[in-house]
């Protein structure tokens, strides 16, 4: 008997833990048809996908949380490269035109941040009656991020130094973000209205 309770106990264990995988597995497959379906607009697709994949659930189908999350990636992108600029220039002493260059890079990395900080901002607050003009703000605002991102990478261009190369890729992959990010925008702002009754 005691051991026919125990064989019972078991299968009832097993077949609940089956049932919680196989539910994981689903939600788990939804999400990442989420983010696929949300990074269909960008350009870099890839990056996309692997940056956001941790809103999946949480964003949904929202075109608006979609944008917001892409927004806030990109500020920590930002930031990280934005250290990486000030150790670089604590640790490498660079000379004449390489000084100047990591300077302005320096220079215009923070001018990004403060753009991206602007447009989150505005899209923590959308309203339908701003909507149109809120759009254009963010459109501006993520433009001139892209901007200030690809000042610093032509202020090292046609340098073969290995570490300046480094500095390179760390600026490009900020600036592929960004570039999705202005399309989940853009996304949003085609959606219009109708993806605003998302919380």
């Amino acid at each position: 008997m005691v051991r026919k309770i125990s064989y019972l106990t078991l299968l009832l264990a097993f077949l609940f833990l089956s049932f919680l995988a196989n539910t994981s597995q689903l939600a788990f497959a939804k999400g990442t048809d989420n983010v696929r379906e949300a990074c269909k607009v960008t350009r870099y697709q890839n990056l996309c996908m692997r940056s956001l994949a941790p809103f999946s659930n949480s964003a949904g189908g929202s075109p608006s949380k979609w944008a917001r999350a892409g927004v806030s990636v990109t500020i920590g992108e930002a930031k990280n490269v934005q250290a990486y600029l000030s150790s670089f220039k604590r640790r490498e002493h660079l000379r004449g035109r390489d000084k100047v260059a990591l300077l302005d890079c320096v220079e215009t990395f923070a001018d990004a941040i403060d753009d991206l900080h602007r447009s989150l901002n505005v899209l923590r607050r959308l309203s339908r009656s701003t909507f149109g003009t809120q759009m254009g703000d963010l459109n501006t605002w993520l433009s001139s991020a892209l901007t200030n991102e690809d000042t610093c990478l032509d202020g090292f261009q046609g340098k073969n130094d290995r570490k300046i190369k480094s500095l390179q890729n760390k600026v490009r992959k900020v600036y592929y973000v960004t570039s999705n990010t202005l399309a989940l925008v853009n996304k949003l702002a085609t959606t219009g209205l109708g993806s605003m009754s998302d919380p």
